[in-house]
């Protein structure tokens, strides 16, 4: 693992320009891998660097292929963990914990150790089970608010008010 790599850019297509499996979607990075001869997919996880999601994709394309994989880290390979089962379930544990394990640690050599909960990176898509949780939210914020009143038409007495006004009467 190169640590230059985390500093590459993603192109416009948002996938990786090096690693397999993975691609970048609203600044995190994103993992799933296709089962073999099906046109399912397992989501592995979004993850805060480009090879934490590459080692998840690494563990499941070694999970469903087997050796034959083409992976991103051969040479580490033989420290993933490995899966339970064929599940789905606990290849995405697996590859998790694959994809933890590299993490970055982001206490410097002169900083005190933080706590674990400043360095875990939590998945809210896997957590709500919603895989595509921030493309929602994002599209949410181009939503145009209801359209309101002009104060000068609030400012009314009740006389100036025709039977005919609804809650829904917008000028």
């Amino acid at each position: 693992m190169a640590a230059e790599d985390s500093s590459i850019p993603p192109p416009k297509s948002g996938r990786h320009p090096i690693y397999r499996g993975i691609r970048c979607r609203s600044g995190k990075w994103v993992s799933e891998i296709r089962k073999p001869r099906q046109t399912a997919r397992i989501w592995l996880g979004t993850y805060a660097t480009p090879e934490m999601a590459a080692a998840a994709y690494d563990v499941a394309a070694i999970a469903l292929k087997g050796s034959e994989a083409k992976i991103n880290f051969p040479a580490l390979a033989s420290t993933y963990p490995k899966h339970a089962s064929d599940g789905d379930e606990d290849i995405r544990v697996a590859a998790s914990a694959a994809a933890s394990a590299i993490a970055p640690q982001n206490a410097g050599p002169g900083e005190a150790s933080s706590s674990v909960a400043e360095h875990e990176f939590l998945d809210e898509e896997a957590l709500f089970g919603m895989p595509k949780l921030l493309d929602d939210m994002a599209h949410g914020m181009l939503v145009s608010p209801p359209r309101m009143k002009s104060p000068a038409e609030d400012d009314r007495s009740p006389e100036d008010y025709s039977g005919n006004d609804t809650l829904w009467s917008y000028p």
